[in-house]
């Protein structure tokens, strides 16, 4: 009686995950492909391929929604998609800012609507910032997640970027002082300035917030 029962019971217990199927699951591969994504936007934006930087940009910019949501849904969530989410947001943004700001120079346009190397300086120091927080907090077993401030920064930060694209491809037509063209340039320049705005206020957020966390550690440690 007793084996049929532990026979039924081994039939119904679920097989745990293996590193291979964890590392390779549906939500890190989007991610993965966000890196692949990037660095394709880098080559295209190098060689002066603004209209197809656009829409790859774009492309890659919705899987950082898309990666998140599946693995909530499907309860995928694992410390390396932790990992590996704002690893590859940083890189698209960290590189795409700095390669918009070297092209801004050269640009006949308005250069306080675009990323200017200042603003790449900001958003780069930032990331890097916050990047060493998250992995010092986590570290010691805090949780760094995301906050709104934060989120709403990759927003506007994807506007930046993809609305300085735009005005590049533009230019590059020699329709920069149409209607549209305008238009474009003026939504990127409240993008590019929100960007900025919602980079040094979440930064500071996160730096209180790790601030807190890092004395609580300490506490906890000292009280062990």
């Amino acid at each position: 009686m007793n084996s049929n029962t532990e026979t039924s019971n081994s039939k119904t217990a679920k097989a745990p995950h293996s590193p291979r199927s964890t590392l390779f699951n549906t939500p890190n591969i989007i991610t993965l492909s966000r890196f692949a994504l990037s660095i394709v936007v880098f080559v295209l934006m190098s060689n002066k391929s603004f209209d197809l930087a656009f829409w790859v940009f774009v492309i890659a910019a919705s899987t950082d929604w898309v990666d998140g949501y599946i693995a909530r849904r499907t309860g995928q969530v694992t410390q390396l998609g932790r990992i590996l989410d704002p690893f590859c947001d940083k890189i698209i943004i960290c590189g795409a800012y700095i390669l918009v700001a070297i092209q801004t120079e050269t640009s006949p346009g308005q250069h306080w609507l675009l990323i200017t190397g200042w603003m790449a300086v900001v958003v780069v120091g930032r990331e890097l910032l916050v990047t060493m927080l998250r992995g010092y907090i986590e570290q010691h077993g805090g949780d760094f997640s995301a906050n709104m401030p934060g989120k709403l920064k990759m927003v506007f930060q994807c506007i930046a970027v993809g609305g300085c694209l735009l005005v590049f491809d533009m230019q590059s037509l020699g329709k920069e002082t149409e209607t549209v063209a305008v238009v474009v340039s003026w939504i990127t320049g409240f993008g590019v300035w929100m960007a900025l705005g919602s980079t040094i206020y979440s930064g500071i957020i996160y730096i209180f917030a790790a601030t807190k966390m890092a004395r609580g550690l300490s506490e906890q440690t000292d009280a062990t």
